[in-house]
């Protein structure tokens, strides 16, 4: 546990409350680039469309997250929030959330496995009307419950729900009026439950909204992937051969700022469409048994399983790196690495080194999100999109949860395009709108050419 006060214990664990000053200091510092989500705070402020309601979040606990915390709680939402990933936490953000918004923080940077989980059950706890996640840690483990799977649950959550009575396990899954999730990742695993007709409850898709994926998961990981892996290594980019697997906006980000940066960018895919448009985007696309020998920084962006296996690393070169800006620790086979390689060793800060067949190999941040292990994660300027998105799907939640079906939606395209004009607004542009004559064109059939 951590040194937080011992009456503080039960409604949060934090690193060190003593952080607080410095984590203001930040957040104010990103608010300052977060335009929209200003004006959805001020406005939720005036309006209380989340009043009453209890609010459960696993998200990274960033300074942009903590500005997401405070309009969601301006909003009248009593939030609970814990980390999605176990190193993205910094903790002095998450000391000034819990000192001077009273919102409760379960997060410390570095927890070991089974901390992570017992702050997942500490959300849980918290019983919550609406889930906000990112990668579907909390709704996956609601439905674990629903299902009776207790089995499938992290040890520190199943003992907890054994000690609920069944109509306690009832009320957790079944209080929740509806939920939203961040990533491409979670956003699949939920439309399997929902074509399995197992969810429970709605859930919007943040990550499917065009003010989300075409600017965060482009712009934001693409620019915050290359700063934490310079941060890590402090390797020179330009001239390297750098394998990105996986060509979705997330890679098709990466790619386009490794190339800036003066990289030779080689494209690995399972998809015949990413795959055609990386080749004609000027990228070289190969297997990843082809790449494995040339690359010299290897990079997932994928969000599934093993997509480097030990046969790859086998055949890379001495000295390769290797890191993963998908989503989970998953994407690169850690666990087959250790057990024919020697290691790990750490080598400096995010950095560990395995031997393999006499050769070096290393591997970064654990194999977890690197631009969020060793660095601070996107810009808030591209966050402000991503989270007006959370806090608005938030109140249409509340709004519309006795109409929505038990499935996976997109948020309203209105709002969708409300964000990018508040957006354009906060950047000084301004844009044409259409004629009377051209509405009428676009609407007909009949007006030929």
């Amino acid at each position: 546990m951590s040194d937080t006060a011992t009456k503080a214990k039960a409604t949060n664990d934090i690193k060190d409350i003593r952080l607080a000053d410095e984590g203001r200091r930040r957040t104010e510092w990103a608010e300052r680039s977060m335009p929209v989500l200003r004006q959805i705070c001020e406005r939720f402020t005036r309006e209380r469309p989340l009043a009453g309601k209890r609010l459960a979040a696993c998200l990274h606990v960033t300074t942009e997250t903590a500005n997401l915390a405070v309009a969601l709680q301006a909003g009248g939402a009593d939030v609970a929030l814990c980390a999605s990933n176990p190193l993205s936490t910094q903790d002095d953000v998450a000391a000034h959330l819990v000192k001077d918004h009273g919102i409760k923080v379960f997060a410390i940077k570095g927890e070991d496995h089974a901390t992570y989980y017992e702050h997942i059950r500490a959300a849980l706890a918290h019983r919550a009307d609406i889930t906000m996640d990112d990668g579907a840690d909390l709704v996956g483990a609601l439905h674990m419950i629903a299902l009776n799977r207790l089995d499938d649950l992290a040890p520190p959550v199943r003992k907890w729900v054994e000690t609920l009575s069944a109509a306690e396990r009832k009320a957790l899954v079944t209080g929740v009026i509806g939920s939203t999730e961040e990533t491409t990742t979670g956003v699949i695993r939920l439309k399997a439950m929902a074509k399995d007709g197992v969810l429970q409850f709605p859930v919007i898709a943040v990550n499917d909204s065009q003010t989300k994926h075409l600017f965060d998961n482009r712009y934001g990981t693409g620019q915050s992937t290359l700063d934490g892996i310079i941060r890590a290594t402090n390797l020179l980019i330009a001239g390297s051969t750098i394998v990105v697997a996986g060509y979705g906006w997330c890679g098709r980000g990466f790619a386009m700022r490794a190339r800036g940066a003066g990289a030779n960018v080689v494209v690995t895919e399972i998809d015949p469409m990413k795959a055609l448009e990386a080749q004609m985007d000027g990228y070289r696309v190969v297997t990843m048994e082809a790449a494995a020998p040339i690359g010299d920084l290897f990079v997932t962006l994928t969000g599934n399983v093993e997509v480097i296996r030990v046969e790859h690393m086998r055949a890379m070169k001495d000295g390769a790196v290797i890191a993963n800006s998908g989503h989970f620790n998953v994407e690169i086979d850690l666990e087959g690495l250790k057990k024919v390689a020697q290691g790990p060793v750490a080598v400096r800060e995010f950095v560990e080194q395995f031997q393999i067949g006499g050769k070096k190999l290393f591997v970064l941040g654990e194999g977890r999100l690197i631009n969020l292990a060793a660095a601070e994660g996107h810009p808030a300027s591209v966050m402000d999109m991503s989270f007006a998105n959370q806090a608005l799907a938030a109140e249409y939640v509340v709004n519309n949860a006795r109409k929505l079906s038990k499935d996976v939606h997109r948020i309203p395209v209105d709002l969708d395009e409300e964000i990018a004009r508040l957006k354009l607004q906060a950047m000084g542009v301004a844009i044409d709108t259409l004629t009377p004559a051209q509405r009428k064109y676009l609407a007909s059939w009949d007006m030929g050419t």
